[in-house]
């Protein structure tokens, strides 16, 4: 078990998951149980699996969790397009948004690789 705190990959998934909150803020009324709703869960969902893994026992089951963190971050990554296209992020939002999540999604896969090869 370690302190997933300590993690870069919890740490900028942790600012991601806070830049949409805010990025959502200003969606329309009637998305609030729509994508609003759905980028926020999916955002959350990528710290919070990280946490859950690090609570585990083991590599292999860390890495599990980890798989389904960088699923939810592909789910966010397509909802923040789906967002741009319908004109509720800037395209400046969206560049941000968009780079910060290819980050966390690059640092999901090289830590799941060195999880599976020191296992």
């Amino acid at each position: 078990m370690q302190d997933f705190r300590k993690l870069k990959v919890w740490e900028k998934s942790h600012s991601f998951t806070l830049a949409i909150y805010q990025a959502t803020t200003n969606f329309p009324k009637g998305e609030m149980y729509g994508l609003t709703s759905q980028m926020r869960r999916a955002a959350s969902s990528i710290p919070t699996n990280i946490a859950e893994g690090c609570g585990r026992g083991g590599n292999a089951e860390l890495a599990r969790f980890l798989r389904i963190a960088l699923s939810s971050a592909s789910e966010v990554e397509y909802q923040i397009l789906l967002a741009h296209d319908l004109k509720f992020i800037t395209n400046s939002d969206h560049d941000v948004l968009y780079n910060s999540i290819s980050e966390v999604k690059r640092m999901l896969t090289g830590f799941i690789q060195k999880l599976i090869t020191d296992y």
